[in-house]
């Protein structure tokens, strides 16, 4: 394979990520071939991305979690690798996941936030997504559950990659029984005028306009049945299947099967369902005799939901949650597993993150990279040796709402002053309903990620040289995808899909 380089803000980052890249093409860990032989004279490997909605980094038992029990992920842990500094791009859904598939920074896709069913905009046709770099090389696609990128037909997953699709179109709380307008009447027309019906699509179809509580009780088994058929029905194809979970964004729903089975509320079963659903995946691909031919890749989109109580999860020991850029808001709980490949029982404390799939994926399928700038890097390494280990991202961007809110390296992040969202003093909830967000604001700081993974310290007095480099990165970001907070506008946006 010939990768190419390209320009764009990364600069230096990007050249690294480049020669590392080019040295992995012939040697990972070993002197396993990972692109070589084993990928293209054998098979393609398969490539199955669980994407959880909300899930914070001390939810399951790999990170943490004794709430309740999370055997299969404890299990995938064992058998594959933890990543204890995974990043998501923002922490918010929609800007979450056009990262992921795009390899991109939300802002240079030209999605932010989390789009709502009034929203006219999507992703872009002209953006690769990892779906369509797979088709290249003859890939089956699919993707289970929930979308969030574009609710219209042109922005729908079929459109832009995928063979099938079932799932909604965004997040499971955006229908007329919305925590907002829980106290109106049933029947109060006030209700579908915030949020109208949620529906269940497959393929580009409605299948269902209207989507109930009884049929959110089965989402997390139906999308885990529809993977596990598709891993069937693909054995002896290269498969790419997607299965972005809408749970355990709120309002949390489960089966009767593990309705109450955790001991630690609506919460933990949920969770222990996701856990069975991740269980189901690793049986069918074992099943298949595929697990030296299969990469599996477990993560969240953001952190918690912190103002809804007992129906949220934890980031501890990290700050804050969703909706901020603190570390509880996008470094995420992340397992990789690839029998024979991905070492066992072993852990990644290297700063990695959901834009550097697209780039890693690409390497090891062959496929080419598109021909504008992406932000992600090979992270092969990561995934595969032993030691010494060491993040390809010489600077990593945190983005949310368009604002340039942080700037980090593999050890420090510098902050800059911005206003965020935090939870009060008061008590909060466990009934699926919100406490109010309090606003509060931060100076410039910077923190000592490997000795202070709770940003609780200010070091930029000890180390003003940290703190001059990442404001230059910062200033090369500013000026490639713009700043909201200092009003810049980058250079290399790129536009947003919009109706037709």
């Amino acid at each position: 394979m010939k990768l190419r380089s390209s320009k764009s803000v990364k600069g230096s980052v990007n050249r690294r990520c480049f020669l590392i890249a080019l040295f992995s093409l012939t040697a990972i860990g070993d002197g396993v071939s990972v692109i070589g032989q084993e990928t293209t004279s054998e098979r393609l490997p398969n490539i199955v991305i669980i994407f959880c909605d909300d899930l914070g980094y001390a939810d399951i038992g790999p990170f943490g979690c004794t709430r309740y029990a999370t055997p299969h992920l404890d299990r995938m842990a064992k058998e594959g690798r933890k990543f204890t500094d995974f990043a998501a791009s923002s922490a918010v859904c929609s800007a979450s996941r056009a990262s992921l598939l795009t390899g991109c920074y939300s802002p240079r896709v030209g999605i932010h936030g989390a789009l709502a069913p009034q929203a006219r905009i999507g992703i872009h046709p002209d953006e690769m997504t990892m779906a369509e770099l797979c088709r290249q090389r003859g890939y089956a696609t699919a993707c289970f559950g929930k979308w969030h990128l574009g609710h219209q037909r042109q922005f729908l997953p079929l459109q832009h990659g995928f063979e099938e699709f079932f799932g909604i179109p965004y997040s499971n709380d955006m229908w007329p029984h919305h925590p907002d307008f829980v106290d109106l009447p049933k029947d109060d027309q006030r209700r579908k005028r915030g949020y109208p019906d949620l529906p269940l699509i497959e393929g580009n179809e409605v299948a269902l306009a209207a989507v109930g509580a009884q049929e959110q009780e089965q989402f997390t088994t139906q999308f885990t049945e529809r993977a596990v058929r598709f891993i069937h029905n693909h054995r002896d194809r290269p498969f790419f299947l997607y299965v972005p979970h809408p749970m355990v964004h709120v309002p949390l729903f489960v089966s009767d099967k593990f309705r109450g089975r955790s001991g630690a509320g609506l919460f933990g079963d949920v969770v222990m369902e996701l856990d069975w659903s991740v269980g189901e995946i690793i049986r069918a691909i074992d099943d298949a005799q595929l697990g030296e031919h299969t990469l599996i890749i477990f993560s969240s989109d953001n952190g918690p939901w912190l103002s809804y109580g007992g129906h949220a999860g934890s980031a501890h020991p990290l700050r804050e949650g969703k909706g901020t850029m603190w570390e509880g808001g996008y470094r995420v709980p992340t397992l990789m597993r690839w029998t024979g490949k991905i070492p066992p029982g072993t852990v990644c404390d290297e700063l990695a993150s959901t834009i550097d799939l697209f780039p890693t994926i690409a390497a090891l399928i062959e496929g080419k990279l598109p021909d504008h700038p992406i932000d992600g890097c090979d992270i092969r390494r990561l995934m595969f040796d032993e030691s010494p280990l060491q993040s390809p991202h010489t600077e990593f961007a945190c983005y949310y709402s368009g604002g340039l809110i942080a700037v980090r390296d593999r050890q420090f992040k510098l902050v800059f002053p911005h206003q965020y969202r935090s939870l009060g003093d008061g008590p909060l909830r466990d009934d699926g309903r919100p406490v109010s967000y309090v606003t509060r604001t931060t100076v410039e700081a910077l923190y000592d990620l490997k000795n202070d993974i709770g940003e609780s310290q200010d070091v930029a007095a000890l180390h003003p040289d940290v703190v001059a480099r990442l404001r230059e990165a910062a200033g090369r970001y500013r000026e490639a995808l713009g700043d909201t907070l200092t009003g810049m506008t980058g250079r290399e946006l790129r536009s947003v899909g919009r109706v037709d």
